[in-house]
């Protein structure tokens, strides 16, 4: 396993790491696609101003040590803090490289803003992955219905009533994401807004309400893989898809999204095949470039079908 920092410097052109000059969430380094051997065991993130790292594993402390130093040497001046959020504690918990961890850091998309809770919770309110998503949705969603499964945050639902969609049903069992969802929303001020609705309720036992609120054009499926006594991809994925047809009128549009490494896309597409036969595949949606995979299949996968 290398983990001497020269080797990284050489290995990820450390020197000419750069903040976006635009606005934006940015990914600056992705060890988590395998490109960059010996390294997958983190990720840095700039959420101006700050830079937000994650690791997976307990570092090397020499290397760590000195990549440390080169970052706050690098970004100190442009970065009013970077935080460490490390994941391979049973809990999960942050601490502060330098700079202060406030409670109103905000995640910059385009025109959206997102809040961001920088707690030392795992899931940060914000999947940066998700934003070719997100922009396939504003280039559609005008004048249309939409369904968001697991909407967490309700990041697609900001993007839909940006774009002008007549009505939003965001549903999700977590309360306190929906609440987040909303501020999201006050965030993002429209001229005219869309009708929105905010289920907090059990997904795999709300059909019937759903069934009543459609149909919709547009519905967005994205679960997690694995949440120990709520979902699991391998059982639960084709009790969803199987709804769908009931959901969606001819023509309407499904994007299933998974985040599975050990799931590929022939997973999804086998779901689909057998529990929507009448689902016809379009496009996998690219992923971000700042995001590189060795292996297409252990990375996001979203796919774009039509009824």
């Amino acid at each position: 396993m290398v983990t001497d920092f020269q080797e990284f410097e050489k290995l990820t052109c450390f020197s000419d790491w750069q903040l976006a000059a635009e606005k934006g969430a940015q990914r600056l380094f992705h060890g988590r696609g395998q490109c960059y051997p010996g390294f997958e065991f983190f990720t840095v993130d700039y959420f101006e101003p700050l830079l937000w790292i994650v690791l997976y594993r307990e570092p090397e402390p020499v290397f760590w040590a000195q990549f440390c130093a080169a970052l706050q040497a690098k970004f100190a001046k442009e970065c009013t803090a970077a935080i460490v959020q490390n994941r391979y504690d049973k809990a999960s918990s942050s601490y502060c490289l330098w700079g202060e961890n406030l409670d109103n850091y905000l995640a910059q998309e385009g025109a959206y803003r997102f809040q961001l809770d920088l707690s030392g919770k795992q899931n940060i309110g914000y999947f940066m992955d998700m934003q070719p998503a997100r922009a396939w949705l504003a280039e559609r969603a005008e004048g249309r219905r939409l369904l968001n499964l697991f909407s967490y945050t309700c990041a697609f639902s900001v993007a839909a009533e940006q774009a002008g969609a007549a009505s939003i049903v965001n549903i999700d069992m977590s309360k306190p994401a929906l609440s987040v969802g909303r501020e999201n929303h006050k965030l993002n001020p429209v001229a005219r807004a869309s009708e929105l609705r905010f289920l907090s309720h059990n997904i795999l036992k709300s059909w019937g309400r759903l069934k009543k609120l459609g149909p919709f054009d547009i519905l967005i499926c994205d679960p997690p893989s694995r949440q120990l006594g709520s979902f699991d991809a391998i059982n639960d994925y084709k009790k969803l898809v199987r709804q769908f047809p009931d959901l969606l009128p001819e023509g309407g549009d499904i994007l299933v999204c998974l985040n599975a490494p050990y799931l590929g896309q022939a997973f999804l597409e086998d779901v689909m095949r057998e529990y929507c036969p009448d689902a016809r595949f379009v496009s996998r949606l690219a992923g971000r470039e700042d995001f590189p995979e060795v292996d297409s299949d252990a990375a996001l996968k979203v796919l774009h079908y039509r009824l």
